[in-house]
């Protein structure tokens, strides 16, 4: 149990009021689950960066690049004037692309709006709700290297809240959610001998080596630092992935949920959420 100065930064920290009422964030909760990927990256910043101090500058430079890319993303889907930074033109233009040629209809007044259940007492922000293919869905973004499962936990949140009868005639919702989609987003430089990837992010520069790489019939080999290859333009990467069955990962997400609860029980009566 993380351990917070008084109940105000409990509150504060966790979660956000609704018309009064507080509940904890979706993100939050889910920070109870181990994840497997964040430690493998930690891990391996361990052996790159002399401290702590360096591993957490890295993670925020990160975390901001990838905010950026949300707002930008956002602005362009709904038909706002938006400057791209410089830093993300690869991924924005690709996203750009994308979008217009599969048809993906952003509603603007569910970008970045915030949901809660007043069933089962938890609150989050959704992405995008859009409509893909006639579908009506919740719509997360992403600006990770792959999908991870942890996504499916947070989108099944998502959509057990807007199921609501209540929630949906608060937020006007057109009609039911009836999916859900994962926009993973991400730009990179790939070796134009070997096949390898160069992702820069966070000021730091990660080498992926790609299978062709390590295929001894391709006869080209380069070396695992970002010097040894011959980089082609950064170029945007568009990822677009339906999980329309999310049975399981709302069971699985509402188990995690008590066991926040329990973990977090003595900040939980104090606030009276209890």
């Amino acid at each position: 149990m993380a351990w917070y100065k008084d109940a105000e930064q409990f509150m504060k920290s966790a979660g956000h009021e609704v018309d009064g009422v507080w509940y904890p964030r979706v993100t939050k909760i889910l920070e109870v689950k181990a994840k497997p990927a964040l430690h493998g990256y930690y891990f391996e910043m361990g052996k790159e960066v002399e401290s702590m101090s360096d591993v957490e500058a890295v993670t925020s430079k990160s975390a901001e690049e990838g905010t950026l890319v949300h707002e930008t993303v956002q602005k362009l889907a709904v038909g706002e004037k938006v400057e791209i930074p410089k830093e993300i033109e690869p991924a924005a233009t690709a996203f750009n692309e994308f979008y217009q040629k599969n048809n993906i209809v952003f509603h603007p007044q569910y970008v970045e709006r915030p949901i809660w259940s007043q069933l089962h007492k938890f609150s989050g922000t959704v992405d995008a709700l859009a409509t893909i293919g006639g579908k009506f869905g919740v719509l997360d973004i992403k600006t990770s290297t792959g999908f991870y499962s942890d996504y499916n936990l947070q989108t099944a949140a998502y959509v057990l809240a807007l199921q609501e009868q209540g929630v949906r005639n608060a937020l006007a919702l057109p009609q039911e959610i009836q999916t859900r989609w994962i926009l993973r987003i991400d730009q990179q430089k790939t070796c134009l001998r070997c096949g390898a990837g160069l992702r820069e992010k966070g000021g730091r520069n990660k080498v992926r080596t790609s299978y062709q790489s390590k295929n001894d019939n391709i006869g080209v080999h380069c070396g695992v630092s970002h010097e040894d290859h011959y980089w082609g333009p950064t170029k945007g990467i568009v990822e677009l992935r339906e999980f329309p069955y999310y049975f399981k990962d709302i069971k699985a997400f509402l188990a995690a949920k008590a066991l926040w609860e329990w973990d977090n029980d003595y900040w939980l009566k104090q606030v009276g959420y209890l």
